[in-house]
């Protein structure tokens, strides 16, 4: 007779996380935990515009501010775009030509501590050349004569893909009702309750370790020595506990690159953690989506066949966009 109790040691039994003591008696470091000697803390200036055309960068107040170790533009990093998927490489960790966003990051300081970095980002005087910004899928395909980037399957439009299973249209034609919907997903944000942060140290031997709150630490390995230039061999990437990420953390982001360019530049560990703020500016969140459908049933309650057209807005870069688009349509079948 099963008396219901498992013969397994790990299978069915209420054993505990791995990790859980050290959470809640706090003895977890997470990577704003983390305080190395001589260590400089960075902050980065952000673009207020939506979409603007970057004249001029004077860095020369900032630079002058006591309690400043280092500054550093776009121009101080090799001009290599970088992306997180072979179609998206778009982005640069400072902006050198034209910002995209509110929020996008044209320079970053590192001083003695966050307040004197917060008060040196003020000083550095940017010349912007504002463009109209596009604030949506309806107004990004009505004006394909401004351009957020130059790419793409047609003005503003990354990929564009279609698929089909069957015979679509016969199934419909089956179909006792046909109808047609319209759908807006506005997107949403994650709020992990830990910020985004970074440590960086650049050693005396040129040998690069970075503590980050990342979710995807080989590829930010991968990137960081493509973007610095470095062999990756004398990388090292340490993914710190992640105070949540859902997914917002998936990304490799300005901070971390910019953390790692200042400690070189400045011969100390440079941390950068990001307010709550920066967090809803760089991460990426859910897609906003337009979805057209049209979907045939019959009596019973079968659905014979579907027709869907979906428009995701992928924001200011591509990021994991393309594989988004695909999700929509893949996945719509799941839900039947």
């Amino acid at each position: 007779m099963n008396s219901g109790k498992s013969e397994f040691s790990v299978i069915g039994q209420p054993l505990p996380k791995i990790d859980a003591w050290a959470k809640v008696t706090g003895e977890t470091r997470y990577a704003d935990d983390l305080v190395l000697p001589r260590m400089a803390h960075g902050k980065l200036l952000r673009s207020p515009h939506g979409h603007a055309r970057i004249r001029s960068i004077d860095v020369a107040r900032a630079r002058a501010l006591p309690g400043v170790y280092g500054v550093i533009t776009g121009f101080d990093l090799p001009r290599v775009k970088f992306g997180i998927l072979p179609v998206s490489q778009d982005e640069e960790a400072l902006c050198t030509e034209k910002v995209r966003m509110v929020g996008d990051a044209v320079a970053a300081v590192a001083a003695v501590d966050e307040e004197t970095a917060e008060r040196a980002t003020e000083l550095i005087d940017v010349q912007y050349e504002v463009l109209k910004p596009l604030m949506s899928i309806e107004d990004s395909l009505a004006h394909p004569e401004i351009r957020i980037h130059d790419y793409g399957d047609g003005p503003n439009v990354h990929k564009s893909v279609a698929l089909q299973f069957g015979d679509v249209e016969t199934a419909l034609a089956a179909a006792d009702l046909v109808r047609e919907d319209v759908f807006y997903f506005e997107g949403n944000t994650h709020l992990p309750m830990e910020q985004h942060a970074a440590v960086a140290h650049w050693g005396a031997d040129g040998k690069l370790t970075l503590w980050s709150s990342t979710q995807t630490p080989h590829y930010v390995h991968r990137l960081l020595g493509k973007i610095l230039d470095v062999p990756t061999a004398h990388i090292r990437v340490i993914a710190t506990p992640v105070g949540g990420g859902f997914g917002g953390k998936l990304d490799p982001f300005a901070h971390e690159i910019a953390a790692c360019k200042l400690s070189q530049v400045t011969g100390r560990p440079v941390k950068i953690t990001l307010t709550r703020e920066e967090v809803f500016y760089v991460h990426r969140g859910r897609h906003p989506v337009l979805m057209w459908i049209k979907t045939g049933f019959t009596r019973a309650g079968d659905i014979t066949g579907c027709h869907l057209k979906t428009w995701l807005d992928g924001g200011a870069y591509g990021s994991y966009g393309v594989a988004s688009t695909f999700y929509t349509g893949v996945i719509n079948p799941v839900s039947y």
